[in-house]
């Protein structure tokens, strides 16, 4: 259902994607995609920031992203990676214990 689709709108999808996971560690987390001509229409690259807190790069394929996106599997690996990533930016910060998980 999901796989396939233009470069502009499998980065759409994978935005939202590591957002709509990222904020569920912690609302505060951005999601910053890297730009670059190199990247156009291979790659993407993006950042998870926290304050002024920064993950390491995720990088991606634009045809694995494309040909993945509506594999469950796939798509939960992605989630549990992107997660981890906005946990490991937490560390000592203060979190509101009474949000729904």
């Amino acid at each position: 259902m999901f796989s396939g689709g233009s470069y502009e709108d499998v980065a759409r999808w994978l935005r939202n994607f590591l957002v709509s996971h990222a904020k569920r560690e912690d609302p505060r987390v951005e999601v910053v995609f890297e730009a670059g001509d190199e990247r156009e229409g291979a790659s993407y690259a993006a950042r998870l920031r926290l304050d002024e807190r920064l993950s390491a790069v995720l990088e991606f394929d634009y045809k694995e992203v494309a040909d993945n996106r509506g594999a469950l599997a796939w798509c939960a690996a992605l989630a549990q990676r992107t997660r981890e990533q906005a946990r490991g930016l937490l560390g000592d910060t203060p979190r509101d214990e009474t949000r729904a998980r």
